[in-house]
């Protein structure tokens, strides 16, 4: 199937790239399908593009390339929701909020999106009693990075 996405342009998709969102994402609870397009080659980020809302896209990132020492844990309720069976079944990711300049932009690291790669099923955690916030900088990331 061919679909609009807002950064790749018209991309064609199959039924299996399809992640299901069965409660939607918060406050787009109406969205329940999704697809991860990378945003360029060797770069950790993506477009969560919505199947049903071309203009719909938010920016992620593959939390432990950013983030290596992020931890998580999920509730039991989440593991059977998500349909998990082994750990290496997940992916998790960080929505971004992008800025200009690109080193003022900021990850979710207290909602990640939770990605059952195996069966195609994904959830916003909203977690409590972390240590991590909702707008965290990347900027000490990205000066480690060209650091090394």
């Amino acid at each position: 199937m061919n679909i609009q996405t807002k950064y790749n342009g018209e991309v064609i998709i199959g039924e299996t790239d399809i992640i299901a969102f069965e409660k939607g994402i918060p406050a787009f609870e109406e969205e329940k399908e999704f697809i991860i397009l990378p945003l360029g080659e060797g770069v950790p980020y993506y477009a969560m593009q919505s199947i049903k809302t071309p203009s719909l896209a938010f920016v992620i990132a593959d939390v432990f390339s950013l983030f290596p020492t992020y931890d998580i844990e999920l509730s039991q309720h989440e593991v059977e929701e998500l349909k998990i069976q082994h750990p290496t079944d997940i992916k998790v990711f960080t929505i971004l909020t992008i800025h200009e300049p690109f080193e003022k932009s900021t990850a979710n690291l207290q909602a990640p999106i939770i990605v059952n790669t195996k069966e195609r099923e994904g959830k916003q955690v909203v977690l409590s009693n972390v240590p991590y916030t909702l707008k965290h900088s990347i900027a000490e990331v990205l000066c480690e990075k060209q650091e090394v």
